[in-house]
């Protein structure tokens, strides 16, 4: 493993662990690029506030803190700035111009959530319900045309159990329209740590018979989890089952600076 851009910290409430470490932790496993990508501010309304993600009052510090290891260990690892951001329509503009207050390098777009947190279905949830798996490609899709993010986390995050030709129907529309914004799709490594649904081989066969390519996060919450050989083994070899090439190595940039024109 070379890289590695899904790297939360204990600012999102559910990670543990010093920035410091995780530098440390991508040092020792000989990773050359580490991205730190929490979970971002999003602007709700209403005053509205979920309990897995980074405050806006954290933002600040959040981007001292890389900025300052960055400078630290620049003879080491090269580490970037970024986030891990759902596309939630009536608040996007907002989140967006929030977190283009200060500076950082990517956007990663992980939809945990269909149409906000508040009175939502959680793509986590079990579902048959053909609308609600269209309601999340079509989401997903609407967030990937806004050319603002570098690829797509957990794309097959949204846990579906009804018609398997629904599912390959939808999942062919999201992944052709992540190809044409050339978006890398995520095999990732929380899931495969924790031997969860996902990352899935139906999913990811799909993705490599559309000629999606396949990125590696390890969706890190804790220093030990950065740069683990076997995790990316594993990753590996999945990749290699579906027959989707596995990016070895990337650089971020603003995805806006680099969209396919239609």
């Amino acid at each position: 493993m070379l890289a590695n851009f899904h790297t939360h910290t204990k600012r999102c409430n559910h990670a543990a662990g010093e920035d410091r470490e995780y530098v440390i932790a991508a040092i020792k496993a000989g990773l050359t690029a580490l991205g730190f990508s929490d979970h971002s501010p999003q602007c709700f309304d209403g005053g509205f506030y979920s309990n897995f993600r980074m405050k806006p009052e954290k933002q600040r510090d959040y981007i001292e803190s890389i900025s300052a290891l960055r400078e630290e260990f620049r003879d080491y690892i090269h580490l970037y700035i970024g986030y891990e951001t759902e596309y939630y329509p009536d608040i996007f503009g907002k989140t967006y111009d929030m977190l283009s207050s200060m500076p950082y390098d990517y956007m990663i777009l992980g939809q945990h959530a269909l149409d906000n947190e508040k009175d939502a279905h959680f793509c986590f949830t079990e579902t048959d319900d053909a609308a609600l798996l269209e309601k999340y490609v079509s989401q997903v899709c609407e967030g990937i045309r806004t050319g603002k993010y570098f690829y797509l986390a957990h794309p097959d995050v949204f846990r579906f159990s009804g018609d398997e030709d629904i599912y390959e129907e939808q999942m062919t529309h999201l992944c052709r329209e992540a190809n044409r914004y050339g978006m890398p799709l995520e095999i990732n490594g929380l899931g495969l740590r924790d031997s969860r649904y996902y990352p899935s081989e139906s999913f990811f066969r799909i993705a490599a018979r559309e000629g999606s390519k396949a990125i590696f996060g390890c969706d890190a919450h804790s220093p030990d989890t950065v740069g683990l050989a076997d995790n990316y083994d594993e990753a590996r070899r999945l990749a290699d089952r579906c027959g989707i090439e596995l990016i070895e190595t990337a650089v971020p940039v603003k995805f806006r600076e680099r969209i396919k024109q239609k």
